[in-house]
């Protein structure tokens, strides 16, 4: 079916950056919103970012003003640019995204998960 391959990840120094990407490949008839998420050991999955299909966006008050998503629909790719790092966001960032498929009996509309990617910030 649908599969998400993301990439990016690392290991920084507190105040660097990176630019995490995500992209989908499969059978896609239409993606619409596309989201990372972060999680570290113990603690509950958070959201960090949304994109609709227009490119409207909304951010988690922990990282708004660092961090911006964007997408490129053409290559069916979302980006996550993480500038002003803080030891705080290290974590495994996952991507996610809710993809209509197609199949010849019916269009279906679910959500996938990319298999994460490990940011680590340096104090």
């Amino acid at each position: 079916q649908v599969q998400l391959v993301e990439s990016g990840g690392g290991l920084v120094q507190a105040g660097g950056s990176l630019r995490l990407s995500c992209t989908a490949s499969g059978n896609i008839f239409s993606i619409n919103a596309m989201a990372w998420y972060r999680q570290t050991p113990g603690k509950q999955r958070e959201l960090v970012a949304t994109t609709t299909s227009s490119s409207s966006t909304n951010y988690s008050d922990n990282v708004k003003g660092r961090f911006t998503i964007s997408r490129d629909n053409a290559k069916n790719t979302v980006y996550l640019q993480m500038n002003s790092l803080k030891p705080e966001d290290t974590a495994v960032y996952y991507c996610n995204a809710e993809i209509q498929i197609m199949t010849i009996f019916d269009r279906k509309t679910s959500d996938y998960w990319g298999q994460g990617t490990q940011v680590t910030v340096s104090s």
